[in-house]
């Protein structure tokens, strides 16, 4: 556990001796004066679909990858659903030409590729966390899937039978391609019928927003040195029955075993029922269908699948922060982090996977997701897929953004300036700002905890940063770190913006 733990610490670190601070919330900002948020949008692969189904009636769905950071091989494991499911495996070398190797270690008659790795009964999911090496190598790679193994008489107390006996499973493998199913389900699932909620002592109907259901991210938390999944869950009613709108709980373990009772931590909400504005306080409107997560430069982000499943039928992708895994807060709903496109007829056209294994190289990050053109089928092109005219497009696709861009803060109109929290700089050698300043320029300033300014560090001292840049050297015309007056003091940092947008600011110890 201690191995992973680093490892998957150094991953969040990747590329910055010391500490990033992302400027896409106000946790590390005192406040900022003149100035507007602005979220970024990845840029999608040209070559997109980058993996594509054996056939049109395979569609591909959840997906994780990995890149070992010793290689720089890449690993895809990634779920086709239709009339056969299954987890297939791909690799690459550079993370844009995928291989899908024959393999012939899962025969499955309805798939023609020789790639598949895993397959179940009702089976969504391919969920992946890979573990440093120095842990235990039959259990180095760890999958977690929703499966209902077991088929239930439909006249049984009137249930659902697709929902009886499903749940969370797991499994292990020492290279990603070999996998060893564990007895299950790990934690028991929830996928039925509107009904009132189960009483005491009836808990193996269990309570719809205390269990998982059959959307299933995995990832490892360093931070609290724990495995956790991200799962769809279910509210209830505003008349108390259950099954009402898809939510997000969270579960944790130390094992990938033993998992603690899944947390509500996700929920749609008033400004997502009045989406339209036709169906306030009803079923119809966004729901949360799955929000797959990731650490980085301390800052939890999940890419939310926001579907609207009885109007359109369309799933994007929100951007989601947290500064825990628990609190979740949702300040860009407006625009959408990966968008759909209505009436289009590409493979990402109507909705959208994502993952929660975004890939982090020195000055990008790659966001790998599954598409499909056809939305929900409740929408109002349910008839043109009905009827089958024609398969719809389906594949796993990529979609990039310059390293740490998730948002950035800009002038509302052209001055505006961020006062950081005070903080000490002992030790800190330099600072590296992550700016646009194309068009303008920025200038850093110091001032004690008081909010005095420091000689050798005022405005008028700073070395202007212009240009678009990941690692602008911040400067001062006469004076740099190792002149501060005391080094342990606390300073606070100013970034003045003048028509320029920062993103992020290392601060490096070496």
């Amino acid at each position: 556990m201690k191995t992973a733990c680093l490892f998957y610490l150094l991953l969040s670190l990747r590329c910055v001796c010391g500490e990033t601070l992302l400027f896409v919330d106000d946790h590390e900002i005192l406040y900022r004066s003149g100035t507007r948020r602005q979220m970024h949008v990845p840029k999608r692969h040209a070559g997109n679909p980058l993996v594509v189904g054996p056939t049109v009636k395979n569609q591909a769905g959840y997906n994780s990858v990995h890149r070992d950071p010793e290689t720089g091989r890449f690993q895809m494991w990634y779920q086709l659903s239709g009339k056969d499911t299954a987890v297939c495996y791909a690799e690459s070398a550079d993370g844009i030409v995928w291989n899908k190797p024959e393999l012939d270690v899962v025969a499955h008659p309805g798939i023609t590729d020789r790639n598949v790795v895993l397959d179940s009964v009702e089976q969504y999911g391919a969920s992946v966390v890979v573990d440093a090496p120095g842990g235990d190598p039959e259990r180095r790679y760890k999958m977690a899937y929703w499966s209902i193994p077991h088929a239930v008489p439909e006249a049984e107390a009137g249930k659902d039978p697709r929902g009886k006996n499903g749940g969370m499973f797991v499994a292990f493998s020492a290279d990603g391609i070999h996998w060893n199913k564990q007895p299950g389900p790990v934690l028991r699932g929830a996928y039925g019928r509107m009904s009132e909620p189960p009483k005491v002592g009836e808990e193996h109907d269990f309570g719809v927003h205390s269990s998982v259901s059959d959307v299933l991210d995995a990832m490892y938390d360093p931070l609290r040195k724990k495995y956790v999944v991200y799962a769809k869950a279910w509210i209830d009613a505003p008349d108390g029955m259950t099954y009402w709108k898809r939510a997000i709980v969270r579960t944790e373990s130390d094992d990938f075993l033993k998992w603690s009772l899944p947390q509500l931590v996700m929920a749609p909400d008033e400004f997502d029922g009045v989406r339209p504005a036709d169906y306030p306080g009803t079923r119809r409107g966004v729901q949360l269908h799955g929000a797959p997560a990731f650490l980085h430069h301390g800052v939890y982000f999940a890419l939310v699948q926001v579907a609207d499943f009885e109007t359109h039928g369309l799933q994007p992708i929100e951007l989601a922060t947290s500064r825990d895994g628990i609190a979740w807060q949702r300040p860009f709903r407006s625009t959408p982090f990966m968008g759909t496109v209505e009436n289009g007829n590409g493979f990402d056209a109507s909705r959208i996977f994502s993952n929660a294994t975004p890939v982090v190289l020195d000055d990008e990050m790659r966001f790998y997701y599954a598409g499909a053109e056809n939305p929900w089928q409740f929408g109002r092109r349910e008839n043109e897929w009905g009827s089958k005219k024609r398969m719809p497009k389906t594949g796993i696709g990529l979609a990039m953004l310059p390293l740490d861009r998730f948002a950035g803060v800009k002038p509302l109109e052209k001055l505006g300036q961020m006062t950081l929290k005070p903080r000490p700089l002992g030790g800190i050698k330099g600072l590296t700002l992550n700016a646009d300043a194309g068009g303008g320029a920025v200038r850093v300033e110091l001032l004690d905890e008081r909010g005095y300014r420091l000689a050798g560090f005022s405005k008028a001292d700073a070395v202007p940063i212009t240009g678009d840049g990941l690692r602008h050297e911040v400067k001062w015309k006469r004076a740099d770190l190792s002149k501060l007056p005391v080094p342990e003091m606390k300073v606070i940092i100013r970034i003045h913006l003048d028509n320029a947008e920062a993103f992020a600011l290392t601060l490096r110890d070496l």
